[in-house]
C-alpha cells in the first residue's frame, strides 16, 4: 500500500526560498491503491487509518489537472519567458495573469513555476558558476499596504537576506538586486497584485518600482491578480496618475483564463473530458465508470458554475465525507450534504433550473444520443 506523504508538505509559506524549494522538488504525489469493500474491511484498524489519511490527502490535493485552459495558460507562458532572453541592457516584457476567482490561475500559475524550475536546474544545475544557490523562480504575495519598502523587504524575506529588518527602501532594493544575480533568478511572480490601490500614491509608487525592476533586474515580471484592467494596471488615460501607469501597460501582456461553459458542443466536450479526468483520481471503494461524468454531469455544473476551484472544492469535500461515512461513492444524495463556496451556492439555483427544464444541458449529443 503506498505511504502517504508527508504532512510537511501541509506546511509551506512559498514566500519563502526553501519552501519554495521543498514545493518544486516534491515528488509527484502517489495516487492510493483503489480497494474494494471487501478488502478494506479487511484491513486492521491501524492500517485502515494509514490508508484514510493517505486518501484523505491525496483528495485534498487532486490538481492540477491539465485542463484545455491551463494547456493554453502554459503555452503562453512559455511563448513569453522564452522570449525574454535579452542582453541585460534591454527590458524584458512582463506578463499578468488576470482572471476572475476560482478559475484555478494560482494553481496553473504554480504549476508553471514549478516546470520552469525543473527545466533551469536540470539546464544549469543546482548551483551558479560562483557557487551560489540557484534560485530561477523568486515568488512574493502582496498585501493591501505594499509599498515600495515594503517589496523590497518582501523580496529580500524570500531569499533570508540578514539585512531584511533595516535599512532604506533604496538599500532593500540593491540588496534585493544583489541577490537576484546571485541567485540567477530568471522569474519573478508577484502574486496578489489586485491588494495594491493602484490609483492611490502607494499603488503609484509601486507601479514604478516595477518600471524599475523591469529595467534593472535580469528577470521576468509575472503578476496575478484579480481585475487589474479596472484597478488601472494598463490605463492610459489623460490623468496624471494614469500616465505614470502607461508604460506598465505597454510592456505587460494580459493573459486570463475562461470558465467551463456548456452553450457549445466544444464547451460540452470540454466539461465531460475534466469529468472523466477528475474520475480517475477519486479513490472510492465504489468508484464507476461515469460516476462524475455521466451521474453527475449536470449536478456538478450547477454546483461549480463552471469554475473549476468550486469543482475541486466540491469533490474534495464529498471525497473526505465518503469515505468518513463509508459510503464510498460520490452521490447526488451525498453532495447534497456538502457545503461549496459562497458564490457557487448563490448561482446554484438559477442554473439547476435551467438544467432541469432541459434548457441547458452539459451532456455531449453522442452522450445524449446513447442514453436516449
Amino acid at each position: 500500500m503506498t505511504a502517504p506523504i508527508p504532512l510537511s508538505l501541509g506546511n509551506l509559506a512559498l514566500s519563502r526560498k526553501e519552501d519554495f524549494k521543498a514545493f518544486a522538488s516534491a515528488p509527484r504525489r502517489e495516487q492510493p491503491e483503489l480497494l474494494t469493500k471487501a478488502e478494506l474491511k479487511a484491513l486492521s484498524p491501524g492500517a485502515k487509518a494509514i490508508y484514510d489519511r493517505s486518501r484523505r490527502e491525496w483528495h485534498a490535493n487532486l490538481g492540477p489537472i491539465r485542463t484545455p485552459q491551463l494547456a493554453e495558460l502554459h503555452e503562453d507562458l512559455w511563448d513569453i519567458v522564452d522570449s525574454n532572453v535579452q542582453d541585460g541592457d534591454k527590458a524584458k516584457g512582463a506578463v499578468a495573469v488576470d482572471a476572475f476567482p476560482g478559475l484555478g490561475k494560482t494553481t496553473s500559475v504554480l504549476a508553471f513555476l514549478r516546470e520552469f524550475h525543473h527545466r533551469e536546474i536540470a539546464e544549469n544545475g543546482e548551483y551558479t558558476d560562483q557557487g551560489h544557490e540557484r534560485l530561477p523562480v523568486c515568488r512574493v504575495g502582496l498585501t493591501g499596504n505594499t509599498g515600495m519598502k515594503d517589496l523590497n523587504r518582501s523580496l529580500l524575506e524570500f531569499f533570508g537576506h540578514p539585512g531584511r529588518n533595516r535599512g532604506t527602501t533604496a538599500q532593500f532594493g540593491q540588496r534585493a538586486l544583489d541577490c537576484v544575480l546571485s541567485c540567477e533568478v530568471r522569474l519573478l511572480a508577484l502574486d496578489d497584485l489586485h491588494f495594491l490601490k493602484w490609483r492611490q500614491s502607494s499603488g503609484i509608487e509601486v507601479s514604478n518600482h516595477l518600471k524599475w525592476i523591469a529595467n534593472e533586474f535580469p528577470v521576468t515580471l509575472l503578476m496575478i491578480g484579480v481585475g487589474l484592467v479596472d484597478k488601472g494596471l494598463f490605463s492610459e488615460g489623460g490623468a496624471t496618475q494614469d500616465e505614470a501607469l502607461a508604460q506598465t501597460g505597454r510592456r505587460t501582456t494580459r493573459l486570463g483564463m475562461r470558465p467551463f461553459t456548456i452553450e457549445s458542443e466544444a464547451g460540452r466536450r470540454e466539461w465531460r473530458q475534466m469529468l472523466l479526468a477528475l474520475e480517475q483520481r477519486v479513490v472510492l471503494a465504489d468508484r464507476h465508470p461515469g460516476m462524475l461524468a455521466d451521474d453527475l454531469s449536470d449536478y456538478l455544473f450547477a454546483r461549480s458554475t463552471g469554475h473549476i476551484g468550486s469543482l475541486m472544492t466540491l469533490i474534495n469535500r464529498g471525497c473526505q465525507r465518503a469515505v468518513r461515512s463509508g459510503t464510498e461513492c460520490l452521490t447526488r444524495d451525498l453532495l447534497d450534504r456538502v457545503k461549496n463556496d459562497e458564490a457557487s451556492e448563490a448561482a446554484r439555483k438559477e442554473l439547476e433550473a435551467a438544467l432541469e427544464k432541459r434548457r441547458l444541458t452539459s451532456r455531449p449529443r453522442s452522450r445524449r444520443k446513447k442514453a436516449a
